[in-house]
């Protein structure tokens, strides 16, 4: 499976996961009682470049996986219509 992302998404999903990182290090600093805020503003901004550039990745294709049910709800809303109608 080839991965057809762009290269821009690609680096937010990297700058995500040092956000991850850098919020997971102010994490482990609060639990040692040495608390930096450095590591929480440091993985707020990563995690904010990293989700504008992801944004521009195109949503995927639908599936189908519901379209029988869908078609199911739209017979009986159809019929329902018709029968007020009359």
């Amino acid at each position: 499976m080839e991965n057809e992302d762009p290269f821009i998404v690609r680096v937010g999903t990297f700058f995500m996961v040092m956000g991850l990182g850098a919020f997971v290090l102010f994490v482990t600093s609060d639990i040692a009682e040495q608390v930096d805020f450095d590591y929480l503003f440091v993985a707020m901004v990563l995690l904010f470049i990293g989700w504008t550039m992801r944004r521009s990745k195109a949503p995927p294709p639908p599936a189908g996986r519901f379209s029988y049910l869908r078609k199911m709800r739209e017979d009986a809303k159809n019929k329902r219509a018709e029968k007020s109608k009359k």
